[in-house]
């Protein structure tokens, strides 16, 4: 295919998003929806425009949604700005500890029973699935630093955390498989790929980001340097967090959440008047871009404002890009009964019940429950564990089978969970509205 025919198609796709994207979220669609309507057109079981073999462009797929799980991991942690103290976060850490181990469990139950998988693609399958998405859970996230929305927040910091916290489970299943060593009796798995990789990689990324934040404020407000180039801010931050993280042999996902949320923590000691949406309007109001940038009052919340608007953008266009690929490599699976059942359970009973589990005893309100149950969206998170584990030498037979099921799951959750997000979501904030105004006593 030309240049010429890709730009018309790339531009036509994102005018079009343009023009009509404040009315889907009325509707009850979804962007991802139409990205993958799009790329199942342009794939080899429509226009032939595209033709994203998993098995031959397996490396290309990977960096492709590793690129994008890493831009949704670091917009995530920009708006999670709860004070750590705050007792909202145990909610998304049960989810993505407890929650998901419950998942793992259940999933490699129904791998070893009923798909008659060996115990380490079993384990595999269920790291492959177990992460909800971040990036296809724009519509049920926080909608800024400040919101303080039990469920939106925990959705979207179980999102964070568990993209992370899947892959010690995701070396496990290979190990079992014989293509990862995981030393006497697992000991090597448990120091270095649970203990030491996701501490360090913790540790890095809130490091990296306190220490650049800070660095920053500091050169604009005391020196009038460093103005301006936020984007690089950002896309720096994202790449140093990473890169260290890999280096240090730590898990780079969880480093770039952890450098999101310290950035926005930086400097928070500087009294700046009024709330998220206030400081918008005061910063939209006070003068000159660099009058805001230096000046001390409002240097932190102008300089957050530039990064998340930049990179809310680019985790737009990078939902576009994967999406397109999921819904061309629709054509390279087969969908059988198998398939429909293993989809069903995901959806219906593994979710549900990894919630139920995870959240005993926690103060959540029976809607909040039943949402965070249903919002379980799987999507571009798998699909890189899924390239990570082919990239390593999984064999074929066993390959094919995680390709199919992944795939079938991702697709099912974009389309169910796109039609049921705009009313299930509209009616929240409704009965959240009535019951605030209920007089207590």
């Amino acid at each position: 295919m030309s240049f010429a025919t890709w730009a018309l198609i790339v531009g036509a796709l994102l005018t079009s998003m343009a023009l009509v994207g404040s009315l889907l979220q009325r509707l009850p669609l979804s962007a991802g929806m139409l990205y993958l309507a799009v790329g199942a057109g342009l794939g080899p079981a429509g226009w032939a425009l595209l033709s994203p073999d998993p098995l031959l462009h397996s490396h290309a797929l990977e960096r492709a949604a590793e690129v994008a799980v890493l831009i949704s991991l670091f917009a995530v942690g920009l708006k999670l700005g709860l004070p750590l103290s705050d007792k909202r976060w145990r909610l998304p850490l049960r989810l993505a500890s407890l929650s998901m181990l419950v998942t793992i469990a259940l999933v490699t139950a129904i791998g070893v029973v009923g798909l008659d998988l060996s115990w380490g693609a079993a384990v595999l399958l269920a790291a492959i699935v177990a992460p909800t998405d971040p990036v296809l859970a724009s519509d049920v996230q926080v909608l800024e630093a400040n919101d303080r929305d039990r469920l939106r927040f925990s959705l979207s910091a179980e999102g964070g955390f568990n993209d992370g916290a899947a892959f010690p489970f995701v070396m496990l299943g290979l190990g079992l498989l014989g293509l990862h060593d995981l030393g006497v009796d697992g000991g090597r798995w448990l120091a270095l790929d649970v203990i030491w990789a996701v501490a360090g990689g913790l540790a890095i990324g809130a490091a990296l980001g306190a220490l650049v934040g800070r660095l920053v404020i500091h050169l604009r407000t005391v020196h009038k340097l460093s103005i301006g180039l936020d984007e690089f801010l950002a896309l720096g931050l994202v790449a140093l967090a990473y890169g260290m993280a890999l280096l240090c042999n730590a898990y780079g996902f969880l480093a770039v959440l952890a450098a999101g949320i310290a950035l926005q923590r930086a400097n928070q000691h500087i009294d700046v008047a009024g709330s998220g949406a206030q400081r918008k309007v005061t910063l939209d109001s006070q003068g000159t871009s660099e009058r805001m940038a230096t000046d001390a009052r409002y240097a932190t919340a102008y300089m957050m404002q530039e990064v998340r608007d930049f990179n809310d953008q680019l985790e737009r266009i990078a939902e576009v890009a994967v999406v397109l690929i999921v819904g061309a490599m629709l054509y390279y699976i087969d969908i059988d009964l198998t398939t429909v059942v293993f989809v069903a359970l995901m959806l219906l009973v593994v979710r549900p019940v990894s919630v139920w589990l995870g959240l005993l005893g926690a103060p959540v309100s029976r809607d909040q429950r039943l949402l965070i149950s249903w919002f379980g969206i799987r999507g571009i998170g798998s699909i890189y564990y899924l390239m990570f584990a082919v990239n390593r030498g999984v064999p074929d037979a066993i390959t094919h089978q995680l390709v199919g099921l992944t795939l079938a799951l991702v697709a099912t959750s974009i389309v169910v969970h796109g039609i049921s997000v705009t009313p299930l979501m509209n009616l929240y904030v409704r009965r959240k509205a009535r019951d605030s105004r209920r007089p207590r006593g």
